[in-house]
């Protein structure tokens, strides 16, 4: 997940108000959709991962900050940057393991934040704000060219053998960028390790999993989900595509939310309209510029009357989304997280979504609405709690 990186700033505070009060809720200010506030949980503030390509890091710990909500350990912030460090740390060591015949980049998977947690453990986001180039927002750019190259130095190894002081020069670049590894801390008058403060959240990476919906492995297994970005090799389960919204409908409708793994490129995701639906007619949407790094335009400006006012909707088969999906027509692009779900006038469930670009370039305060036609079609995976799974679906898991 490292495509799309905002580059432009955003303010960073408050929590959705979205538009309308109460429960009712639209999508911005004119618009003609309506929805019914079905469920919705606490979240932490919306964030800006600004020009990274740290959405995994931002979706992941936001899940996870809303799991602790949920758990009862209140509103903890927790730090985005210290698990980047640690997973380009990671990501090094396998790049050059593999004689640079892997990927080494800003983009990672949900996976690599339980690998940091089990690995080194946390921090809270004001133990390390990985803010050490004097900037006070987030940009990479210098430091992910520096590292890139850094580690295609090293694996060419011009000196025809290693030398110990490898891993040394990529922890100084990124002691340099985003200040030193805490290896303690003083956080609200009590010193802690990232292992001790972990273990005082109380939160258990063998409760979580991921989810996806492909037919090239078999249903009810576990497989690597083949991703650029799947550094760590961590694994899915594969449910039929039916189960994959059934969980995520049943995740939200008791309790939980989840991290959400999409495809932003389409031409009906429009964050600054603040949806992403899924058009049966796409001819009538109009796009004007890009605002991302790479060749996805999920936050350009775009206009239709289908973000006006409910359109009909594709509703996709299972072999239509792995066709997609084969064919690169669908890519792991993003990082989001689901906070709740609505429906509009018509009867159609729209899931609530907090994205990290920010409060300012939509109406609903940073968040959107992405209808289940547009999660039936381009949901990569998910990352949420085993107890949010029906109880059926994980007995055919094999999940305890």
């Amino acid at each position: 997940m490292n495509k799309l990186n905002t580059i432009v700033a955003f303010l960073i505070f408050g929590m959705t108000t979205h538009i309308l009060a109460q429960d009712t809720l639209t999508n911005k200010k004119g618009s003609k959709y309506v929805f019914d506030l079905i469920k919705r949980y606490d979240a932490t503030p919306i964030e800006n991962q600004n020009n990274t390509g740290t959405c995994w890091s931002f979706s992941t710990l936001s899940y996870f900050e809303s799991e602790l909500m949920r758990m009862g350990k209140g509103d903890q912030r927790l730090s985005e940057m210290y698990i980047v460090r640690k997973a380009y740390e990671g990501k090094a060591e396998n790049y050059v393991r593999m004689h640079g015949y892997h990927n080494f980049g800003p983009g990672g998977a949900f996976h690599d934040i339980p690998w940091v947690i089990r690995h080194y453990g946390i921090v809270p986001l004001d133990a390390y704000k990985g803010l050490a180039y004097g900037s006070e927002e987030h940009n990479h750019e210098e430091l992910d060219g520096i590292l890139t190259a850094t580690v295609k130095v090293i694996k060419e190894n011009p000196q025809k053998k290693l030398t110990p002081s490898w891993k040394k020069a990529v922890s100084g670049v990124l002691d340099a960028y985003l200040g030193e590894d805490p290896k303690e801390f003083t956080y609200n008058g009590k010193k802690y390790t990232p292992r001790s403060y972990a273990d005082e959240l109380g939160l258990n990476m063998d409760d979580y999993v991921a989810i996806t919906s492909y037919t090239h492995h078999p249903f009810y297994s576990k497989f690597v989900l083949e991703i650029p970005d799947n550094w760590a090799f961590g694994m899915c389960y594969n449910v039929p595509l039916d189960e994959l919204m059934e969980v995520m409908e049943y995740a939200v409708m008791n309790g939980y939310t989840f991290a959400w793994g999409a495809d932003v490129s389409e031409d009906g995701f429009a964050f600054r309209e603040g949806l992403a639906i899924l058009p049966k007619d796409e001819s009538t949407i109009k796009k004007k510029g890009k605002d991302s790094k790479y060749y996805n335009d999920g936050g350009a400006e775009k206009s239709s009357n289908a973000f006006e006012e409910p359109v009909e909707q594709r509703w996709v088969t299972q072999e239509e989304r792995q066709e997609a999906f084969d064919n690169f027509e669908t890519t792991d692009d993003h990082g989001m997280h689901v906070t709740g779900l609505v429906k509009d006038q018509n009867d159609n469930k729209y899931f609530i979504v907090k994205n990290s670009w920010g409060l300012k370039y939509n109406d609903c305060d940073g968040y959107f609405y992405a209808s289940e036609a547009y999660a039936r079609y381009k949901t990569m995976n998910i990352f949420l709690h085993k107890d949010a799974v029906p109880k059926d679906i994980k007995k055919k898991l094999g999940i305890k």
